[in-house]
């Protein structure tokens, strides 16, 4: 079976140098077809059972790459968004899984899902803190820190 291998964008826009978040745009559209394909097979209650006794093998059903096909079955949920997952679609998996889209956010924030809701209740994330991962990486460089141990409130959890 060929694997899926979008191609590799001829420039990198400016926006994804935004920290803590991944743009949905036409590429990372592409990229992800075969994975929100999966992703939106698991609202057919036979299609959640069959995923759920045999993950790996009901993976190959669909034409992702081998990374996609990681994350899937790692529950990497930042990672699923850069691989071209739609948030929405993620909460399939995560319903599969028996957990609420609530709890799914707060594993891509890097908080216990009760800190997520004390933040999202406060009114959500500070816009305090680094304004793009190069000015982060700048910091890093040059010895700075966030006062959150290298994260910002602005931008959750790092991402590679």
């Amino acid at each position: 079976m060929a694997e899926n291998k979008p191609r590799e964008p001829a420039h990198k826009e400016a926006y994804e140098d935004i920290p803590g978040t991944w743009v949905f745009d036409a590429q990372r559209a592409r990229q992800g077809y075969r994975l929100n394909e999966f992703l939106y097979s698991l609202m057919k209650a036979e299609n959640r059972k069959a995923f759920l006794g045999n993950e790996p093998e009901y993976t190959l059903k669909f034409k992702m790459t081998p990374e996609q096909r990681e994350a899937v079955l790692g529950r990497q949920w930042n990672r699923l968004l850069e691989l071209g997952g739609v948030s929405y679609a993620l909460a399939k998996l995560a319903f599969t899984d028996g957990k609420s889209y609530q709890w799914m956010a707060s594993r891509m924030t890097g908080m216990t899902e009760q800190e997520y809701v004390d933040m999202m209740t406060k009114g959500g994330r500070s816009p305090d803190g680094w304004r793009s991962r190069s000015e982060r990486s700048q910091a890093q460089r040059a010895g700075q820190t966030s006062a959150a141990g290298g994260t910002s409130p602005s931008n959750g959890p790092e991402r590679n």
